[in-house]
């Protein structure tokens, strides 16, 4: 038996592997922070063995109450994942398994890798409607690029979408992989009729040290970028830095930011209503919003999500909240599960890859229902 991560993404750190029903194993934290929650790992050499793995330090994670009711997920070639039986007891998962293979993979969520990274980029320019530029280096020297999708007329809306500032939120990634895919479909109306008159500005991986790296909220500096928007430096959070000058220098009508929550298990939206700024006009562009949203998509719903800031009282260092205030903008936080979904349960594979993919070629139809309203 062997358990491996040396791949991109790879991270669990082995207490003792000589039992199958008792392997031992523990979190690894992001590579400069305290924080733990992701794992993906290999294991070899167990097939038709009744394995029993126990991450024994799951009570000590960022997010323990992300394990309640959780179902980790699993592969035998990378591709098609699904759940397993997995339980939370006196803070530690368990996960029960037979392998059918020699070789199996298990994740926190279903992974979304550098080169799939790298691949959408390729196939969204291949396109001939994306424009692909860079806007700087990470910490560690990866590039950080945004794609530009539309006419560029100084009269266009100016829509920017954000995804994944906390790497092990990989749903964000398939998300945009969906809106792209719909976005630049030459034959899909609502794609037409959005760049009519829409210009939109993609960052599908705001977090490509840490997505490599196998973290769960940090960048190779250890900084949450989703609380850097307000003071950023080239040193320290060189992503939020480069995107929020790029921002500045062409305007922002619309903006999302794409997420995934450890502990609710719905599809849900945080606005901007504890900014300064915010007022009647954008109050009812939410209303608008989440009304088109739940007719595009069943997987979504507006009963549960964080509880709403009272005005005055936003956290100004999240994307959200600094780019609604400081554009006075409809702007929204989009969640996604990394368990199921309760608002449209799959036994067999909760919420994954696919479905965030589908919600993002649905978003797009949400995002013209409030287009000619947002200025």
């Amino acid at each position: 038996m062997k358990i491996s991560t040396q791949f991109d993404a790879g991270a669990i750190t082995v207490v003792e592997a000589e039992n199958f029903e008792n392997i031992r194993l523990r979190l690894r934290p992001d590579n400069a922070s305290e924080f733990k929650q992701w794992f993906y790992f290999r294991l070899q050499g167990a097939a038709y063995e009744h394995c029993v793995l126990n991450i024994e330090d799951a009570g000590e994670s960022a997010y323990p109450e992300g394990w309640t009711d959780y179902e980790a997920v699993a592969s035998y070639d990378r591709v098609n994942w699904f759940r397993v039986p997995t339980r939370y007891e006196n803070g530690q998962l368990t996960i029960e398994y037979t392998p059918l293979s020699n070789s199996i993979y298990f994740a926190y969520f279903e992974p979304y890798s550098s080169e799939q990274h790298l691949n959408l980029l390729g196939q969204a320019q291949g396109s001939g409607l994306c424009q692909i530029d860079d806007l700087g280096s990470t910490v560690q020297g990866r590039d950080i690029n945004l794609l530009t999708i539309g006419n560029q007329a100084a009269s266009d809306i100016k829509v920017w979408i954000t995804a994944r500032q906390h790497p092990g939120e990989t749903m964000a990634e398939w998300f945009i992989d969906g809106l792209l895919g719909r976005l630049l479909d030459s034959r899909d109306p609502t794609a037409r009729t959005l760049l009519d008159s829409a210009t939109f500005y993609i960052v599908p991986n705001m977090n490509p040290d840490g997505s490599a790296l196998g973290n769960l909220r940090t960048n190779a500096a250890g900084a949450n970028l989703n609380r850097e928007w307000e003071t950023p430096s080239i040193e320290k959070s060189p992503e939020v830095y480069y995107v929020r000058e790029k921002m500045q220098e062409i305007g922002v009508d619309l903006f999302l930011d794409i997420h995934g929550d450890e502990a609710i298990p719905y599809v849900f939206v945080a606005g901007t209503e504890g900014v300064p700024s915010y007022n009647e006009r954008i109050q009812g562009l939410e209303n608008d919003f989440k009304q088109a949203l739940l007719s595009a998509s069943p997987d979504f719903q507006t009963e549960y999500g964080y509880e709403v800031d009272q005005f005055g009282d936003a956290n100004m260092t999240l994307a959200t909240s600094w780019v609604g205030h400081n554009f006075q903008c409809l702007a929204y936080t989009l969640e996604m599960p990394f368990k199921d979904n309760h608002n449209l349960p799959d036994v067999d594979f909760g919420w994954n890859g696919q479905r965030s993919l589908r919600l993002g070629e649905a978003m797009l139809s949400a995002i013209l229902a409030v287009l000619g309203k947002v200025r």
